[in-house]
């Protein structure tokens, strides 16, 4: 009886773990699919959800950063509650979702890319955007969207030598005429600002 009794228990945890494993990709599924149609803030309660079943993978982190992002990017001051304290705490999330992607995989690259981003463009910081892309770019050595950012990251921390020899890096390194323009736009820039050329 004992043994009858642990044999239909067993099948039933195996039952409850197969649903509650079905339950969490569901909600992953659920959150590509909002983040496909760019509804963020949908994307992140289903993310949310997916964490809570699958609390060390490095992807939904991930896609936490991208989302808070965004919805940072997306606040406005409809004249109710504190929009900058929204702003700051999807910042905030962002950055945590990244760094936790990092965490779990430390050589993630589109995690370092994101965070650098996040750094670079909306938190001002960086000083913490250039140590990220260089990593970045020893795995990713081709990526001239990186390049743009640790450029620019490079200049706005006063490293203007560093932010022109990777504006030169680009140029070499791309075959879009358009990057190759803007890099070298960029370079003038610098260079003229560098030396009062006009």
């Amino acid at each position: 009886e004992l043994k009858d009794a642990i044999d239909k228990y067993e099948k039933r945890v195996e039952d409850i773990v197969g649903a509650q494993s079905q339950t969490g990709i569901w909600y992953k599924i659920l959150a590509t699919r909002y983040i496909d149609k760019a509804m963020y803030g949908e994307a992140l309660d289903a993310l949310r959800a997916a964490i809570q079943y699958y609390p060390s993978n490095q992807n939904l982190f991930y896609y936490v950063g991208v989302c808070a992002g965004y919805m940072a990017k997306s606040t406005l001051d409809f004249g109710e509650g504190d929009y900058k304290a929204d702003r700051e705490r999807y910042l905030g999330l962002a950055e945590s979702g990244y760094k936790r992607a990092l965490e779990i995989q430390p050589d993630y690259s589109r995690a370092m890319y994101g965070l650098g981003v996040l750094y670079t463009f909306e938190m001002n910081q960086p000083e913490k955007a250039v140590p990220l892309l260089e990593n970045f770019l020893t795995i990713q050595t081709k990526d001239t969207s990186g390049m743009f950012v640790l450029a620019r990251a490079y200049y706005m921390t006063g490293r203007y030598d560093e932010a022109v020899s990777t504006y030169d890096k680009i140029i070499e390194t791309t075959k879009v005429e358009e990057q190759k323009k803007d890099a070298m736009e960029n370079k003038e820039l610098i260079l003229a600002s560098l030396y009062g050329e006009n």
